[in-house]
């Protein structure tokens, strides 16, 4: 019989995989590793894995022999039916009480699904969002683990031991019931989606109106990079603009300017219309991935399609720098407010008790999206966790309105200069849209009643016995329809 000495088991050895694993091992974990291709299990143990505390398996049989009860599997498999293939596998060999965890970006119904079918088995499912690529599963991920929190006690220790640390303090906590956790790491990505459009919308700023070169933009980014701004992806924009090709040109200016997407930053953008939520930033980022996809076309509308007659002369680029600066803080600040609406909306819509805090923390450190500034949203959801919005905390109200004369003032030149800024525009457009007492929707509303009898409820102030405060109401408007209204739905 297998003497069972394994902590945790791994199965997937892809580098994510194999730099979990290896991960773990120095925390003074002994991990047993899997690959459907065994060949795979043996190279690693004869290379990287050679000298530490790592077992491997042939099978999935002999994997959930090697581990300790309730054994821990963490599935690194591709999303999809690789998972549900690997769980099918692994159910003949487990028992009552033990683990499986899904550490790929399995979209969060699929988990949601998952851990209901195995909680009538009495399988404990875990869905976790893995954050930090390469390096950061290697040397300490973002982990946002969901699902039975019945597990937590037992892979506790393994994930804040593997985990990157922010202040000392592990970005990994438990977030929450069912696919909660693959929930939390869809609106990362979202996010990540926004952050990344922004700083190019910043980029194409100072090359197409401002005139600088590759190397003075990199210069901008690492002056950025000290401040407010302090953040992965800032740092790794800089250092991008400032690598040189082989023939000592920019590399960035031979790459094709079309992006792909793996469909991460999509689902957050469908999920905030299913809730009803304004994620705006999200949605056009994803929008501005699928306008550069159009690639040949945009060729031809580029000779076809006139743009403005003359373009802003840049007479003062520090200001032009400064402006551009706070328009980006700014921009930023609105893409997390609308993340966590969306997260906040998501828990009462699924019954999620979420930590807000310990949310922020996960995003400190180890994952793409990590930052100086996610510490004072960590700060603002300790102090009030039951913060209706961001923007309301003090220090991002006043940070916002700092920064509002410089984000109006690029958003203007970019419009003078037909560049095209969706997601600074759309982060100006909600904040404009959130701080407005009075919309327009009350003329929109009109006009659904007066083509569909859709109905309209009346302000208060114009309460009457026949038109009372929350009565659907419904007008012949031309004297020639009927009084009969349509019947209210949510789409």
């Amino acid at each position: 019989m297998t003497e069972a000495q394994g902590d945790i088991g791994l199965i997937g050895l892809a580098v994510m995989g194999q730099n979990l694993i290896l991960n773990a091992a120095d925390h003074g974990f002994t991990v047993v590793a899997y690959n459907r291709t065994v060949s795979k299990v043996d190279h690693f143990l004869a290379n990287e894995a050679k000298g530490k505390s790592i077992l491997g398996a042939h099978s999935v049989e002999e994997l959930c022999a090697k581990l300790k009860r309730p054994r821990r599997v963490i599935l690194l498999v591709k999303a999809g039916d690789a998972v549900d293939n690997f769980i099918n596998q692994l159910l003949p060999h487990m028992e009552k009480g033990d683990i499986i965890i899904d550490g790929g970006n399995s979209h969060f119904p699929d988990t949601n699904r998952r851990y209901a079918e195995l909680k009538e088995k009495g399988i404990y499912f875990v869905g976790s969002g893995v954050s930090g690529g390469e390096e950061g599963a290697r040397y300490g991920p973002s982990l946002m683990p969901g699902g039975a929190p019945e597990a937590w006690p037992h892979i506790k220790e393994i994930f804040q031991s593997i985990a990157a640390k922010s202040d000392g303090e592990p970005c990994c906590d438990w977030v929450g019931d069912a696919g909660a956790g693959h929930y939390v790491k869809m609106v990362h990505n979202g996010i990540e989606y926004g952050d990344m459009q922004l700083i190019c919308e910043a980029y194409d700023l100072m090359k197409r109106v401002g005139g600088f070169s590759d190397k003075e933009i990199s210069d901008v980014f690492a002056k950025w990079n000290k401040g407010v701004l302090d953040s992965f992806l800032i740092e790794i924009t800089r250092d991008i603009l400032a690598y040189n090709d082989t023939d000592g040109t920019p590399l960035v200016e031979k790459i094709l300017d079309s992006a792909g997407q793996k469909g991460t930053g999509k689902w957050t953008a469908i999920n905030a219309l299913d809730l009803g939520m304004p994620v705006t930033l999200i949605g056009e980022a994803v929008f501005a991935r699928c306008l550069s996809a159009l690639k040949e076309e945009r060729g031809r509308a580029s000779t076809l399609l006139a743009g403005p007659s003359s373009t802003p002369k840049i007479t003062d680029k520090q200001a032009f720098i400064d402006d551009l600066e706070q328009a980006l803080y700014a921009s930023k600040i609105i893409s997390y407010a609308q993340g966590f609406m969306l997260i906040r909306e998501a828990a009462k819509e699924y019954n999620w008790k979420l930590n807000f805090p310990s949310i922020a923390l996960m995003w400190r450190g180890g994952c793409i999206i990590r930052s100086v500034f996610l510490a004072e949203i960590t700060a603002a959801y300790r102090e009030n966790p039951d913060l209706e919005n961001l923007l309301f905390h003090p220090f991002f109200n006043k940070a916002i309105a700092k920064a509002q004369s410089g984000w109006r003032k690029t958003l203007g030149v970019a419009i003078e200069a037909g560049v095209p800024t969706p997601a600074f525009s759309t982060a100006l457009s909600f904040y404009d849209g959130y701080r407005s007492k009075q919309l327009p929707a009350n003329l929109l509303q009109a006009q659904r009643d007066y083509f569909g009898a859709h109905t309209f409820k009346i302000l208060p102030e114009y309460a009457t016995e026949d038109r009372k405060v929350g009565d659907y109401i419904h007008i012949n408007w031309t004297g020639k329809g009927g009084n009969v209204s349509a019947s209210t739905y949510n789409a």
